[in-house]
């Protein structure tokens, strides 16, 4: 019997041919488009006495591939992957604010933190933004402290590319690499370590002025390198990875839960016992495997 039910048979009219849905999708990730919204898309395009679709249309075609965000549209390259097998192999920086009293004052602390043993090789806390105060931090690094150091990694701010502390890392002979612009994934250990830092019970909501900033950084950086068990390596301090000591400790971990097992067997079972020891390599940014 003939399908006479309305409609079943009716071809949608308005409906765009899969051609012309992906010529819209193909003119969106053109550079001059890709960073813009289809409301600006739109009008640009007609300025060109080119009409493809409506903004509503460019929307709902973006959405269904996944690409109504700009960011979706970059074709970014992904920062180079770096590997640490020790410390003061690769670092990794960034700047966070510290709020005032004063509503929309803020002071801004300078962090740096070595990737394989999570220990915070320098910090500074200033009033400003500036890339002499970047250069001036590095410096004391290397030179005072004599902290050598072959990568670095930070975002893409315009203090983190100033000419003068570009320089000195050329000097050192250091391999620079940038976070993609609204990627924090891209640096992650420094954000994990200001979750920490503004997760900390301790931390003030408001920081009464520079001198008083500075003083609460100093306390919680000793806490955080002398005393703060990191998950990250296995439950020891950063110091404590940072000086050696924590291979000792992983040892001795080993070798008492080694004697509770054969005391109580029946508390494993068929279990593993847990081996104590932190990763022998930390991989900054790795690539993508196909």
């Amino acid at each position: 019997m003939k399908d006479r039910r309305k409609g079943s048979h009716t071809k949608v009219i308005r409906k765009l041919e899969p051609e012309k849905r992906q010529e819209i999708v193909s003119v969106c990730n053109k550079p001059e488009y890709r960073d813009l919204s289809p409301h600006m898309i739109v009008p640009m395009l007609l300025d060109k006495n080119k009409y493809y679709g409506s903004v509503r249309t460019f929307y709902r075609i973006l959405k269904a591939t996944g690409q109504v965000k700009p960011a979706k549209r970059r074709k970014q390259a992904r920062p180079p992957e770096r590997t640490a097998s020790q410390s003061s192999e690769v670092l990794c920086w960034d700047v966070t604010w510290l709020p005032g009293l004063v509503k929309g004052l803020f002071y801004y602390a300078y962090m740096i933190i070595d990737i394989y043993d999570k220990y915070l090789v320098g910090w500074a806390v200033h009033e400003e933004e500036s890339d002499k105060h970047s250069e001036d931090l590095f410096s004391t690094l290397s030179y005072d402290k004599d902290v050598k150091f072959s990568y670095l990694h930070s975002d893409n701010g315009s203090i983190m590319k100033g000419i003068s502390l570009m320089t000195l890392l050329r000097v050192l002979k250091v391999s620079v690499s940038f976070s993609r612009p609204r990627t924090s994934n891209d640096n992650p250990y420094i954000e994990s370590f200001f979750r920490t830092l503004k997760y900390d019970p301790k931390y003030p909501l408001r920081f009464k002025d520079i001198n008083h900033a500075r003083e609460w950084m100093a306390d919680f950086v000793n806490w955080y390198n002398n005393d703060h068990l990191h998950s990250s390596v296995d439950y020891v301090t950063p110091a404590q990875m940072r000086s050696g000591e924590a291979k000792t400790i992983f040892t001795k971990r080993n070798a008492v839960m080694a004697e509770a097992k054969s005391l109580y067997p029946e508390r494993w079972g068929k279990r593993n016992m847990k081996i104590w020891g932190a990763p022998e390599k930390v991989v900054l940014n790795p690539e993508i495997k196909q």
